[in-house]
């Protein structure tokens, strides 16, 4: 397999936004766990005393038993069903209570995550193959071999405190009710804490793994970092073609500017370029149009028509071509070139009026040569 197909690489920012999107995140498990055994081990270490007084006193009262009692039977419904709504209420606020523990900490882990994705049905989940290849994977490795450790020494930690405590639980049978009761609320909190301490220490370790893992399993390899460049950037083959469409749209559109131009400079066929130079407006001559093939012989038919000198000088027309924007001051390295043509121009002019003698052929102005793209070209083909 070829290296570039390795994922090696860090998902970026839009993979890792699109994760969020599609509903997944880093969630630890053992934080969820911390999280519901907190709230149920603080719920009880609030509540556990006066639900035991409460419920030492329902069982008093539904152990005494009178004449009245016995001649009705029914009313001992009444008495069950006052202690199965406080048996309810109980209950209810402790789901409540962890449920909310659970969100929190989930979304303390991940961030706040709202997708129906993660609900959809999804059939290439069922595909056994793949289904079999992730029980072996890295993530579902670490974590059976987590559980398997977590298993371990809550088994120990169990097996300590339940036989150090046992002859005090055997001993709760031969107290009052009240105090035995307290005893064994006292016991279980205590039994809480531990088992809270143990799993605080696994989240403690598994939220940073989960991270890891999940980081892991969003890696690119280059080829998917180039693809979504190309997404996110567009293609760089179809940008150049835009811009040079666009460049040939306002190549054509600056043809209608031709008549106001001072001379068009030209090579025989393939470049044409109209500048037009006003010094009471301009800090220099400036390019209003300019164009290539069919766009360049429109533009010397148009300079013809409206008395426009058109002017052999393929380098400097090469140069403007490349290296000057239209309506922008031209390149400060053809500033003599330009103004040796534009003398040429006004010695033409005023002999076409009238007022001096015809000028000789206009001798080819200095380009510099790396201005020039036909001779940076013949320099690469050299070169190669």
């Amino acid at each position: 397999m070829d290296s570039s197909q390795d994922k090696n690489l860090p998902a970026t920012e839009r993979k890792l936004q699109k994760a969020r999107e599609d509903g997944q995140t880093a969630r630890s498990r053992d934080l969820s766990h911390l999280a519901i055994l907190g709230m149920g081990a603080l719920t009880m270490l609030v509540l556990a005393r006066p639900l035991m007084e409460r419920l030492q006193f329902a069982l008093g009262q539904q152990l005494s038993f009178n004449a009245a009692a016995v001649s009705a039977p029914h009313s001992m419904l009444t008495r069950l069903q006052d202690m199965v709504v406080v048996g309810l209420l109980a209950s209810v606020l402790f789901a409540v209570l962890t449920c909310g523990a659970a969100v929190v900490s989930a979304v303390a882990a991940g961030g706040w995550i709202f997708s129906l994705k993660p609900v959809a049905p999804q059939f290439n989940r069922l595909n056994p193959l793949s289904g079999f290849a992730n029980l072996f994977s890295k993530q579902q490795m670490a974590n059976v071999a987590k559980m398997v450790l977590m298993t371990a020494v809550l088994t120990v930690v169990a097996w300590k405190y339940f036989s150090h405590g046992i002859e005090q639980v055997v001993q709760v049978v031969l107290q009052p009710s009240a105090l035995a009761i307290r005893h064994v609320a006292d016991w279980l909190t205590a039994g809480m804490g531990l088992l809270l301490l143990v799993v605080f220490l696994a989240a403690i370790a598994d939220v940073p793994l989960q991270a890891f893992f999940f980081k892991s399993r969003l890696k690119m390899s280059h080829e998917e970092v180039k693809q979504e460049h190309k997404e996110s950037d567009g293609n760089p083959q179809i940008k150049g073609r835009i811009r040079q469409r666009q460049r040939e749209i306002a190549d054509r559109a600056s043809v209608n500017a031709v008549p106001k131009a001072d001379f068009v400079v030209m090579n025989p066929t393939h470049y044409a370029v109209a500048l037009r130079y006003d010094d009471k407006t301009m800090g220099a001559p400036q390019v209003i149009a300019k164009g290539t093939d069919l766009i360049a012989q429109k533009i010397r038919e148009v300079a013809t028509a409206h008395d426009v000198p058109v002017l052999q000088s393929p380098m400097l027309a090469r140069a403007l071509y490349a290296h000057a924007e239209l309506d922008q001051a031209i390149p400060a390295q053809l500033y003599t070139a330009v103004a040796q043509v534009l003398a040429y121009v006004y010695r033409l002019k005023a002999a076409l009026r009238g007022e001096g003698r015809m000028p000789e052929a206009l001798a080819e102005p200095y380009v510099p040569p790396e201005l020039d793209p036909h001779h940076r070209a013949a320099q690469q083909g050299s070169a190669a």
